[in-house]
């Protein structure tokens, strides 16, 4: 299924039902009384947050949500049907702004969670309901009031545990293929990825979920390359996997072009915890990737770890640190849930 991050759809709500005017009409009852019944309530449009979906795909074929239109009164004082909601299920994680992409309207963060976008008109008033001491008669009703209608604008920011950030070309699909079940396109050219990837990393006995997003490179954040479409999948995340392509000559350039493009964007991912990796090792001399890691771990002020996505090497260890950082942030309920039982992942 394409992945598609972002949709703008038209909404509406039902319409109330008119309200009837009818008189009794029966034998040997002469002055029957009014005997009009009010107009159905309209349809709201109601967004709902369901975990079984992942893309926003199906907002490209449907950008008309309309809910139905409550039924007109009848006689005998009967109400009118109210109208069918719509019911428009999107990922969790969507986020719905108003048509200018800013305003925030809501955040359909949780499993479940549902929103009433707008409400649907009422129905009107039946002529009984106008029926008075000094107006026994009333040949009038309310008509129903008319739906509400807006453009919104959802955006979807995935939500997993941990994001895998680099430049294009270091390695990210590789590791995610390697520590999970997912399967990304693998190829030695830049931009390979092209939409985010999610993968369940299974560790010892926890597991949690990692995102492999496109490659950033310098000026990302204001839109060069698929960085700043991208980033906003990082929001969520509790902790930033940076993996550095070793066999780079400027390992140190590399790691602040990506720190500075994270605090250029802001929302909060430059103060996300970071755990930095110097990647595919395999293909380094010992001497090399040694100063390279010292050189490194001297620029970003932090334990370097190295690894390698195709052999494997070091990777359990980088699993172990992610889980540590991610357990920071779950509630113990939550962490003991997502307990599973197979044991540690081995290369």
């Amino acid at each position: 299924m394409k992945f598609l991050d972002i949709a703008k759809v038209y909404v509406r709500s039902g319409k109330g039902g008119d309200g009837c005017i009818a008189f009794r009409r029966e034998k040997f009852i002469e002055y029957g009384g009014p005997w009009g019944g009010n107009g159905g309530r309209g349809g709201d449009v109601i967004v709902e947050a369901v975990d079984n979906l992942n893309t926003l795909i199906d907002y490209r074929y449907q950008q008309h949500v309309e809910a139905r239109n409550g039924a007109p009164g009848m006689g005998k004082l009967m109400t009118g049907g109210h109208g069918d909601d719509a019911i428009m299920k999107v990922p969790v994680g969507t986020e719905i702004y108003e048509e200018d992409g800013e305003t925030l309207i809501a955040d359909m963060a949780k499993t479940g969670q549902r929103y009433t976008l707008l409400r649907g008109g009422n129905g009107g008033f039946g002529n009984a309901h106008f029926k008075s001491s000094t107006n026994q008669a009333p040949k009038f009703a309310n008509p129903g009031q008319p739906g509400e209608e807006k453009t919104i604008i959802l955006k979807l920011k995935l939500i997993a545990d941990a994001g895998l950030i680099g430049k294009p070309n270091a390695g990210k699909s590789t590791f995610l293929s390697r520590v999970s079940a997912a399967r990304p396109k693998i190829a030695d050219y830049p931009f390979t990825t092209l939409e985010p990837q999610l993968g369940v990393v299974k560790i010892d006995e926890s597991a949690f979920v990692l995102a492999d997003l496109p490659g950033l490179i310098e000026g990302a954040h204001e839109g060069v390359g698929l960085g700043d479409r991208f980033l906003g999948h990082a929001e969520r995340c509790n902790v930033i996997l940076h993996l550095i392509d070793g066999t780079e000559g400027a390992i140190v350039k590399t790691w602040r072009t990506i720190r500075t493009e994270l605090e250029a964007y802001g929302h909060g991912l430059e103060d996300k915890p970071e755990i930095v990796a110097l990647n595919k090792a395999d293909a380094i001399p010992k001497a090399a990737l040694a100063k390279k890691k010292a050189s490194l771990e001297k620029a970003c002020g932090k334990k370097v770890f190295v690894i390698s996505g195709v052999s494997g090497d070091g990777v359990d260890t980088v699993l172990r640190a992610l889980m540590k950082e991610i357990a920071k942030h779950r509630g113990p309920k939550v962490a003991a849930s997502r307990k599973i039982e197979k044991k540690a992942w081995t290369p």
